[in-house]
């Protein structure tokens, strides 16, 4: 990698990424060395402007940023570096030196269903019930769509919150079955919606 230290008199701005919830953590700089010992060790290190020397963020506290991948952009002068962190980032004890809570959105497990979903398609254990499905056909799995939708509705109509709840996940969880069937993505649906979302759009 081909990181231009001269730009700014021997640094480069680090920007730490979450490599989970891909949320920005904090910003630190790093001169060669620190990069080298990021490299070597696994955690991320930076050079101090204050104490001019370098420090591996965590040393202290324990809250080390164990590395998952670096990049560099494209003037090759700033880094982007996806973490672990071990624990809050910033020294005041918040999750981000913004402030933030760093949690993954629970919307962000509807993909990671999808590529079990998509495991499962493609080796087809024994006993899972997700393999019966794909074993019933097209046709099978689109009727469990329609049933759980209309348990989904009668719930919602006469029955309580959280069995709409329950039963709305049926669906759900059936709906992304049928679209791994059909070669096909949840993320698909959201492009969709996002386009749906847009002034001026139109029902085909």
């Amino acid at each position: 990698m081909t990181i231009d230290f001269d730009k700014m008199n021997g640094l480069v701005p680090a920007i730490i990424q979450d490599a989970e919830t891909k949320n920005v953590l904090m910003l630190g700089y790093m001169n060669r060395e620190a990069y080298d010992k990021t490299v070597e060790t696994g955690k991320v290190t930076f050079f101090s402007r204050t104490k001019n020397r370098l420090w591996t963020k965590g040393e202290t506290s324990g809250n080390f940023l164990n590395v998952v991948s670096i990049k560099n952009d494209c003037d090759n002068d700033s880094l982007l570096i996806q973490v672990r962190p071990d624990g809050p980032v910033c020294h005041t004890g918040t999750d981000t030196c913004w402030g933030e809570t760093n949690e993954v959105s629970p919307l962000m497990f509807l993909s990671e269903l999808q590529d079990f979903i998509e495991k499962r398609h493609e080796e087809m254990p024994e006993g899972s019930y997700t393999t019966s499905l794909f074993k019933d056909g097209l046709n099978r799995m689109a009727q469990k769509v329609g049933e759980e939708a209309l348990e989904a509705v009668i719930e919602a109509v006469n029955g309580t919150n959280d069995r709409l709840i329950y039963e709305g996940s049926d669906m759900l969880y059936h709906l992304i079955v049928l679209l791994t069937a059909k070669g096909l993505r949840i993320e698909q649906m959201v492009e969709e919606l996002k386009i749906r979302h847009k002034p001026g759009w139109q029902k085909h």
